[in-house]
């Protein structure tokens, strides 16, 4: 069986793609990695450029200015899907001519998308190939998919099968082809110092690798609060000047490995960082923000696994309590131990090659 994996051209859709694209050629089937930009530095498989040159802040801001009504919307956190759906439908328009020439020449048997790469909907409804929808997030795939908003309106197939990676008490939905989450990073290593189990506890704080609206005083409120919080404090990627004791600093760190060292996280609420957080059992304090990240740090919130904020609101007690309650650490515990009952994606083989 040949199958064509496409994901939007941004590393944090393309990596949650990686496991299932391995445990399906491990099983001896051929896959094919199509997306663009810095989801382009997947390694390991053959991976074909569907959109050379792509650059996210150039088409997120031709998209605002086309659509000024729902950037105020965005900056709150709740314009999703609607701001999600023009956004990404202006990116698959760039997308769709050399995906489905790829396609085409390619003669896939399965194609697999990820619900912002709605061009695999497209391309399977043309080529008659059933295509499986991988969601990637918390947010309901489906839904996303039927949001997206593509030049022409051109037809979708309905996905053959539709595979969930949230957890269902985090989700407050059910699952239709459940799969674990397995956290994926690339290739990068932790520093040895970060691989340590810390011997007083540790909170990393990551921000987002795409640019959200607006300023990012994440970190820096954090590092104005490290003096008077009994942790060590990592940032990772920085966007502080001066660090303050207690707080260090390191350019890249893959988030699964650091928070399987020992660790709770403050973070801006991604897809991925969400999940490896749960996955980890680690606790996690989400500051809320444009896209799907209010909708993520509210889930997490809801369900006693973490703790949602405005960033505003970060202080000394509140990055205590991320460390100490016992509450958050029991509850995130036990979402650790539910993404770990469901099936892994070498369980989904056979599901795919049944598909449609």
């Amino acid at each position: 069986m040949r199958v064509l994996v496409v994901a939007a051209p941004l590393i944090g859709h393309v990596f949650p793609m990686v496991p299932l694209a391995r445990a399906l050629r491990e099983a001896g089937h051929e896959v094919l990695f199509a997306t663009a930009g810095d989801g382009l530095r997947v390694t390991g498989f053959e991976v074909r450029d569907v959109a050379p040159g792509f650059r996210f802040a150039p088409v997120a801001a031709w998209t605002m200015l086309r659509h000024p009504l729902l950037i105020r919307h965005e900056l709150a956190g709740t314009a999703r899907p609607r701001v999600v759906g023009h956004l990404f439908g202006a990116i698959n328009d760039r997308m769709l001519d050399r995906f489905e020439r790829t396609a085409r020449q390619w003669r896939p048997d399965r194609i697999v998308y990820e619900p912002l790469a709605a061009a695999g909907a497209v391309v399977a409804a043309r080529l008659g190939v059933p295509g499986i929808l991988q969601e990637t997030s918390l947010f309901d795939g489906p839904a996303l998919l039927a949001a997206t908003r593509m030049r022409g309106r051109p037809q979708m197939a309905a996905p053959a099968a539709v595979i969930r990676i949230a957890p269902a008490s985090v989700a407050r939905r059910g699952t239709h082809l459940p799969m674990r989450f397995v956290p994926y990073a690339g290739d990068r290593r932790l520093p040895d110092w970060l691989a340590e189990p810390p011997r007083r506890p540790r909170i990393l704080v990551s921000r987002s690798t795409v640019p959200a609206p607006g300023p990012d005083r994440m970190m820096s409120r954090v590092a104005a609060a490290a003096e008077h919080v009994d942790a060590d404090i990592v940032l990772i990627r920085p966007n502080v000047r001066r660090l303050p004791p207690h707080v260090r600093a390191t350019d890249e760190a893959p988030i699964p490995a650091a928070l399987a060292a020992g660790a709770a996280i403050v973070h801006h609420g991604g897809a991925g960082t969400t999940l490896s957080a749960l996955q980890a059992g680690a606790p996690q304090l989400i500051v809320r923000g444009a896209g799907d990240r209010r909708h993520n740090a509210e889930l997490v919130a809801a369900r006693g696994a973490g703790l949602a904020v405005d960033e505003r609101d970060i202080t000394p007690t509140l990055l205590t309590r991320l460390v100490t309650d016992p509450v958050v650490a029991s509850a995130a515990v036990e979402v650790s131990a539910e993404i770990a009952a469901m099936p892994p994606p070498e369980h989904l083989v056979e599901a795919i090659r049944q598909a449609g």
